[in-house]
């Protein structure tokens, strides 16, 4: 507590910061002018608003000295809240613990003018004090903008995906994701389930910083039980989709096929969602694994699309070969994939059982000698005979 004559000389220090206050922020604006280069380079009406704020910190601050430094100064709402919301973005913390030093600096350079004499020790202890709440209420002001930027790209980056989900993909959901810093091209979408008991919130982290490391830009969302993760960039899909997959919960992660940018991104969501929905048809499929891969399964849940490719990409081309390439296919998967009951029944020789078989191959790209790939044959064959109908 102050004797009286402390209080004394406290009132003349403060009638002394009272008269010279003016004086200062134009000081400090000069001083940050020949300092700071970031400043210089700053427009006028951000340096005027960085001037208001400077003033308002030392108004601030000769209120408190004159109230005897009986409260902790509101150091947010009194400097910081002078300025606009857009001088957060423009300004960093670290420019302005740079302006704060500045600012010091200019004070510190007239203590001994400022301060009744045998106050120097008592303003100087008052300064540091201040400054101290000063550094402590920016940081503050700062960590609640990040945390509401933080909240809103959450919001943004959830109504990205939903858009893209429902096939809403226009300039407007482009434009919310140009203001998440999106500008990856090609991508790819995944679909997985999330891990139980964890935050939504934790989980897009965690696998946003899977992606981070695996070089690949994502936007995620979680939607009840189902996580889908946007991933953009020049990274293999399946490379990109493996570290994300660690973070899932247990079940399938399915990767839709790779198109040219977000415009597109619709027709690879579509595809791992489906894909997500007809995994359990193959418990044994790798994790992660292609949309593609699950062609089948998906057509057999109802997948139109699916569907469609399975007869136009897989049927088709065998039908344009001409048919016997089609008996021998059919006969070869009926007889157990063996190649001497083909060439029996068909009465030809194995050899030419041999050669539709790799033509089947060529034209499709599936090879009928592989079980997975002669059970996509099977169900493309059964599609395409329900179209000729």
């Amino acid at each position: 507590m102050d004797t009286a004559n402390d209080a004394e000389i406290r009132e003349q220090t403060t009638r002394r910061l009272e008269k010279a206050m003016g004086t200062f922020g134009t000081a400090a604006l000069t001083r940050m002018e020949e300092q700071l280069p970031w400043f210089r380079r700053m427009p006028a009406d951000q340096r005027s608003w960085i001037g208001l704020v400077a003033q308002a910190g030392i108004a601030a601050f000769v209120e408190w000295f004159k109230n005897n430094e009986r409260t902790r100064p509101a150091i947010a709402g009194e400097v910081f809240g002078t300025a606009p919301r857009e001088l957060l973005r423009a300004i960093k913390l670290q420019h302005t613990i740079d302006m704060v030093r500045v600012i010091i600096d200019v004070v510190e350079t007239r203590l001994d003018e400022l301060a009744a004499p045998g106050g120097e020790a008592q303003l100087r202890e008052a300064i540091l004090r201040y400054t101290r709440d000063v550094a402590f209420g920016a940081a503050q002001v700062y960590a609640r903008a990040a945390e509401t930027r933080a909240a809103w790209d959450a919001r943004l980056e959830a109504l990205v995906v939903n858009a893209v989900l429902q096939g809403e993909v226009d300039d407007g959901m482009h434009s919310w994701a140009a203001a998440l810093g999106w500008t990856s091209k090609p991508v790819t979408v995944i679909a997985g389930f999330t891990p139980e008991d964890e935050e939504p919130e934790v989980t897009i982290d965690q696998m946003q910083l899977a992606a981070r490391r695996a070089r690949a830009d994502v936007l995620a969302g979680v939607q009840g039980h189902r996580v889908i993760v946007i991933v953009g960039g020049d990274t293999d899909p399946m490379d990109a989709a493996r570290p994300i997959a660690a973070k899932c919960g247990p079940g399938p992660v399915v990767v839709g096929p790779r198109v040219p940018d977000l415009y597109d991104s619709t027709l690879s969501a579509q595809a791992a969602v489906a894909g997500l929905r007809a995994a359990a048809g193959w418990p044994d499929a790798p994790r992660p694994v292609q949309a593609t891969e699950l062609l089948p399964e998906r057509a057999l849940d109802g997948d139109d699309e699916a569907r469609r490719y399975l007869v136009d990409s897989v049927y088709n081309p065998m039908l344009a070969a001409g048919a016997p390439l089609l008996d021998t296919l059919t006969t070869y998967l009926e007889q157990g994939s063996s190649l001497e009951a083909t060439a029996r029944l068909l009465f030809v020789h194995p050899n030419t059982v041999r050669y539709r078989l790799r033509r089947v191959t060529e034209l499709t790209g599936l090879a009928p000698t592989d079980g997975r790939n002669a059970f996509t044959l099977r169900i493309a064959l059964v599609l395409g005979r329900f179209q000729s109908r």
